[in-house]
């Protein structure tokens, strides 16, 4: 099957079909997204040799659960032992033994087709079409931080990051309530934001110094997390959004000092994400920028680093979804 491989290099190649394990099904990709940690991997990150991409939409063409084929379906990227601890509380993305799709130790999305256990497999509403239902794990990351964090009506809210998950996030964040200004450098996408009715701003010199209860880093880039620190009220609460491939250098002093409370955040559930999608309640096809078929995904890899570039999707064949 044709598949983007990365080994040192992302190239485009024939790779071997992969085959299904009892309680898996055999996926054929329909559509797949690119996002920053794709492309953090072609840059060191996680050592990931393989198949690449873990957004995805799939169609089910070999199952042992016959209940499941042809149905559409998105996937949990985790793969959890089934057997510790936090498998057994339903936490796989933490299990000490897990893979996770396209990042660490399994064959991800961007090949004709890939394998998933049908228990990571959620089917897509019908009302939801390809294009948007590509965005469902990107969006249950954002949602991910309602699952953590009780956000009351009103609350200060401060966004850095004006890419995809940073628009998937206050989006959510709004629904909630939440009084949100998102921090950005580009634009057209601070455009997008305001026209969704967020607050927006270029600048951090134009926000205040330690007036947010809760902000949240969202850009992959080491230098923002300082902005995040200094932007965060005493004893209020920094989610950590973005991975980083050669890490950071920064003073942590004022964390303690100023006892705020850094919360890691990752994936997130699947359901809420679904459902938002389908009640049409966050905006995603306005954040796709381009579409390649798999046969020219090196060419959609290039057009996804571009500046100013948010999603970029690769479908499995030349048909309209």
């Amino acid at each position: 099957m044709k598949a983007l491989y990365f080994d040192g290099s992302l190239t485009l190649g024939e790779r071997p079909m992969p085959q299904p394990q009892p309680g898996e099904a055999l996926i054929r990709m329909r559509m797949a997204g690119i996002c920053n940690t794709d492309i953090e991997i072609t840059r060191g990150y996680m050592g990931f040799t393989g198949i690449l991409g873990h957004e995805f939409v799939g169609e089910v063409v070999e199952c042992d659960d016959p209940g499941w084929l042809g149905k559409r379906v998105v996937g949990e990227i985790n793969l959890g032992c089934g057997e510790c601890d936090y498998c057994r509380q339903n936490l796989q993305r933490h299990c000490p033994n897990r893979t996770v799709l396209g990042i660490f130790n399994k064959d991800g999305a961007m090949a004709e087709f890939l394998t998933l256990p049908v228990d990571n497999l959620y089917e897509i509403p019908a009302s939801v079409p390809d294009r948007e239902a590509v965005f469902t794990e990107p969006l249950a990351a954002a949602c991910e931080i309602a699952e953590q964090l009780h956000l009351p009506p009103g609350l200060p809210t401060l966004v850095i990051g004006d890419g995809k998950l940073g628009l998937l996030i206050v989006q959510v964040l709004k629904q909630f309530g939440c009084d949100v200004t998102l921090l950005g450098r580009h634009s057209e996408k601070l455009a997008l934001a305001e026209s969704l009715s967020i607050r927006t701003t270029a600048s951090a010199d134009d926000l205040p110094a330690q007036a947010f209860d809760l902000v949240v880093e969202a850009t992959g880039a080491p230098k923002a997390f300082e902005t995040a620190i200094a932007k965060t009220r005493p004893r209020g609460r920094l989610v950590l959004k973005s991975t980083y491939a050669g890490g950071i250098q920064t003073d942590l002093a004022p964390l303690v000092i100023h006892e705020i409370e850094l919360i890691g955040s990752r994936c997130g559930p699947f359901r809420p994400a679904l459902r938002l999608l389908a009640e049409k309640r966050v905006e995603v096809m306005r954040m796709i920028h381009a579409e390649f078929p798999l046969s020219d995904g090196l060419a959609a890899f290039e057009a996804a680093q571009k500046t100013g570039v948010l999603k970029v999707l690769i479908r499995n064949d030349e048909s309209n979804r």
